[in-house]
């Protein structure tokens, strides 16, 4: 199956942009929702201001996925929705979008995410705490199971791992660990529901085993690659038949559809992304027997920004002409009998299933979320670490960085498309006058009734059943919701008011400093130690995640580095208000804000935190990093930004030099705050 990962600005643009993508060939969807849509907020909440449209489409009601999907058969129709803490409200919009087009849900294919511990982990795009978002994951899998046996209601994650640092056996382990702590959750609601058929419970065990799938990274060292998706497989039918007792090939399949890797996309000479997207591809089709069902490849240009329809269709041109052209799939499996892959896949298996019994020890996966964000956070200091010191070569960013300029850069926007900035306006606009059209009666007591089956506790919710006889599952009153008109902002806001707010651990505390210091960091904390002695304190800096960008690798490595450079360090982790930024400067007396987004609201969110720091009487300069195009720059100058870093600026020990300098040139100050330097906040 082809699909581009696809959705932008609004749902009658986007639907404009999927009918285009499939009258070009694409046999599927792949569904990008914008950052509010993912975490459960409408278009005019405080914390959606920028980031409406940038990196999705916007879905708040039911009117706005009917827009989404017109003229496009969902009866015939594979549709992978990316989207995990809100994934139970947007398969709720979809059904009900289904019964609007005379389609029965028992028909509708396709795949939520649904991958929660992924989104504690590397992704940040979680709504709501550890243990109630299982509980709805494993509501969603008991209900498809039954009433929408066609569609995969989770697909485990592990595309996001790879891209916030993991090696292939922490990939393959975090991966499989995740799954069994759905699973386990899932076995619960099985068991209660037939605890008087133990036959009857080990048949739909086997059922939900199988409509599990996964969704996997592949970068593009394409050889091991492929040696972690046959061990995956191996991995699969183990867990299967020794945890959960299925017994059905069927069932044991390991299915799993794949994007290959962003991670390794650069923004320098930005040209050489294709090759890259092409050896990538390799690993997940050159093996008949660990073969993906589904590829979406990602755009050249996305290390720049948001792609144009002429770039995902470049990709898509990618996957027909390797299925088309070559001879990739006509042969049995190539690797059959080789001892080279073999002894590879052997090798990740045993170091997959020792990882598998150090997360089993912390308490399984939920419980080992720290400890996974910890290793996951130390594994990408590696990373950087090897491709800073020349270890990992990167063409054309540490290695043959000479070049020609790039005619595919050339035009007004820098080769990327540019979301008008008008649209967060008419979305809030839509929004508001959407709440002002419909029977707000039917949607208080829709969401009363959610409510009241959110404050139920357990999976057996004390033996009290539903209307449908079984124990009450919160995707009956979200699909009432749905109908009823409720927005995403709403549906979210009743469950946060029961399952209360999170804060997932940044992971920045656990990783461990550089072992032997190189000459250039221990340069750089002499440098720290002179300003030190200058400012009677040791230097400190904020690292602030504004918006909904979850995106946190980068800001994380900052922190690590301005730690291991000897500096404090005061982390909170992502989704922060302008307003709570300034007030965290000043409370801690910094020296220097470092600003994080890679979402493209960076036009929105920096010039108004600026405001909020100087509304605070904060001084401190503010540096900027993320994928920020070249014509931005200058507009975030003249807003009182002291310097920008983007994915080119890989040499972080340098980034860190010109912020202790920049301190040290008068611009950091106290801001008036006690100058006793209080603990790091990371």
């Amino acid at each position: 199956m082809m699909r581009t990962y696809a959705g932008h600005s609004t749902a009658k643009a986007s639907n404009e942009l999927y009918r285009g993508n499939l009258a070009k060939g694409q046999t599927g969807l792949s569904v990008a929702f914008d950052l509010p849509t993912q975490t459960g907020y409408d278009p005019d909440d405080e914390l959606a201001r920028g980031e409406v449209g940038k990196v999705g489409v916007p879905v708040s009601h039911r009117g706005d996925m009917a827009t989404l999907i017109d003229g496009i058969p969902l009866g015939e129709m594979n549709t992978s929705m990316t989207i995990n803490a809100t994934a139970a409200w947007l398969l709720a919009l979809y059904i009900v979008a289904a019964e609007e087009q005379d389609v029965a849900q028992e028909t509708l294919q396709g795949t939520t995410q649904n991958d929660i511990i992924k989104e504690f982990l590397a992704r940040g795009t979680y709504a709501f705490p550890p243990a109630p978002s299982m509980r709805l994951i494993a509501d969603m899998i008991a209900y498809t199971v039954e009433h929408v046996p066609k569609w995969n209601p989770i697909n485990i994650c592990s595309y996001h791992l790879q891209e916030a640092g993991a090696t292939p056996v922490q990939e393959i382990a975090y991966a499989m660990s995740n799954a069994i702590a759905v699973l386990d959750a899932a076995r619960e609601r099985v068991q209660a529901a037939h605890a008087d058929d133990e036959a009857a419970a080990r048949e739909l065990m086997g059922q939900v085993f199988g409509r599990i799938s996964f969704f996997v990274n592949a970068g593009v060292r394409f050889i091991e690659e492929h040696a972690k998706l046959r061990a995956m497989s191996i991995l699969w039918e183990e867990i299967g038949r020794e945890r959960y007792g299925v017994t059905d090939p069927r069932h044991l399949r390991f299915r799993y559809g794949v994007q290959v890797n962003s991670l390794g996309l650069t923004e320098a000479q930005p040209e050489n992304n294709i090759q890259r997207i092409v050896l990538e591809t390799l690993a997940v089709t050159l093996g008949r027997d660990a073969r993906a069902r589904a590829i979406q490849l990602p755009a050249w240009n996305e290390a720049l920004g948001l792609p144009r329809p002429w770039d995902q269709q470049w990709s898509l041109r990618i996957q027909q002409v390797m299925a088309y052209e070559t001879d990739l799939l006509e042969y049995p499996d190539i690797f059959a009998g080789s001892h080279v892959m073999d002894g590879l896949v052997a090798e990740l298996l045993d170091g997959a299933r020792a990882e598998i019994a150090v997360v089993a020890e912390h308490g399984g996966a939920v419980e080992a979320v720290p400890y996974m964000k910890g290793a996951l956070v130390d594994s990408h200091r590696r990373r950087i670490h090897r491709i800073e010191s020349g270890e990992q070569v990167v063409v054309g960013q540490n290695r043959f960085a000479e070049t020609a300029q790039s005619p595919l850069t050339a035009d007004a926007e820098g080769g990327i498309l540019v979301v008008d900035p008008a649209v967060e306006a008419e979305q809030i606009e839509a929004v508001r006058r959407w709440r002002s059209e419909r029977d707000q009666g039917a949607v208080d007591t829709a969401l009363a009734e959610l409510a009241r089956v959110a404050a139920l506790d357990g999976a057996a919710q004390d033996g009290r059943e539903g209307r449908e006889g079984a124990c009450e599952n919160l995707m009956i009153p979200t699909i009432a919701a749905a109908r009823a008109g409720a927005t995403t902002g709403e549906w979210a806001r009743t469950l946060r008011e029961v399952f209360g707010s999170y804060r997932a651990p940044t992971g920045v505390g656990e990783a461990s400093g550089h072992e032997t210091p190189d000459a250039e960091l221990s340069e750089l904390r002499e440098q720290v130690s002179r300003l030190q002695e200058r400012l009677g304190r040791r230097p400190k800096i904020l690292v602030g995640k504004p918006g909904l960008d979850g995106h946190s690798n980068g800001a994380e490595q900052i922190a690590v580095r301005a730690r291991d450079s000897g500096m404090d360090v005061v982390y909170e982790g992502i989704r922060l208000t302008p307003a709570q930024i300034a007030a965290s400067a000043l409370q801690e007396g910094v020296h220097v804000i470092g600003l994080s987004i890679l979402s493209g609201s960076h036009r929105e969110l920096i010039p108004a935190v600026i405001d909020a720091l100087r509304d605070a009487g904060v001084t401190a300069p503010v540096v900027v990093g993320g994928i920020i195009p070249d014509q931005d720059v200058a507009p975030l100058k003249r807003a009182g930004v002291a310097a920008v870093y983007t994915p080119k600026d890989f040499d972080l020990t340098r980034i860190m030099r010109d912020i202790v300098e920049l301190v040290g040139n008068g611009n950091g100050t106290d801001n008036g705050s006690s100058p006793n330097g209080s603990a790091p906040a990371a």
